[in-house]
């Protein structure tokens, strides 16, 4: 049975997508087969971006495809070992088809209050309303300034919630949306420093997702 991990957000741009690759390809170096669910039908940015990816070669290989239901993309999800399921800009009733279906739903947000208050009113709505477990919801820090008191201080917002906030954090830099404009993930970009912080970044949410699925 496959392990799936769903990418969510109530508002656009808290980096969904980005986490949603960087995972996808955090599995598919440690030789898991990994295939990528689009549910963006705007905008298709996974679709996009594996496409720039088949272009240029890039290994390892991962697989990706537009759905438009979660039902759909649940159908083929035991033909690999990891589906990931990147989820819509805006949180719909799909997102709570997904989180659902997850073994563990990311939720990305950023570290000021116009971003992290609407993530935390999804996780509340997907726990106290639709009953998702709060251990299967995760908060994922995304566009960090070089700011450590935003930074401890987002964390101290969160800490007050009942969900598990990962480690590390991803910060804004130009050289993380160059990578992924051909076709790289953010934990595999030149600069070592900010693989390291990346690859920490993933690192604590597969050992998220791997202490959920061993229970």
């Amino acid at each position: 049975m496959a392990l799936k991990i769903g990418f969510a957000t109530q508002k656009g741009g808290p980096g969904k997508s980005t986490l949603a690759r960087a995972t996808a390809i955090g599995y598919a170096q440690n030789d898991w087969s990994v295939k990528i669910a689009d549910f963006d039908l705007d905008q298709n940015t996974s679709t996009r971006w594996h496409q720039r990816r088949l272009q240029r070669d890039h290994q390892p290989a991962v697989a990706a495809e537009q759905f438009g239901s979660v039902a759909q993309a649940l159908l083929l999800a035991d033909n690999y070992d990891l589906m990931i399921f990147d989820g819509a800009p805006k949180a719909s009733m799909a997102t709570v088809d997904m989180a659902q279906a997850c073994d563990l739903l990311v939720i990305p947000t950023g570290l000021a209050l116009d971003d992290l208050e609407p993530a935390v009113e999804l996780a509340d709505k997907l726990h106290f309303k639709h009953g998702i477990p709060t251990e299967r919801i995760v908060f994922a820090l995304n566009h960090a300034s070089d700011s450590d008191a935003e930074l401890l201080e987002a964390r101290e917002y969160l800490s007050y919630k009942p969900y598990f906030v990962l480690d590390s954090h991803l910060a804004q830099k130009v050289s993380y949306s160059r990578a992924m404009d051909v076709g790289l993930s953010v934990i595999e970009v030149s600069p070592k420093g900010l693989r390291s912080k990346a690859e920490r970044l993933i690192s604590s949410l597969i050992e998220r997702a791997t202490a959920l699925s061993s229970k």
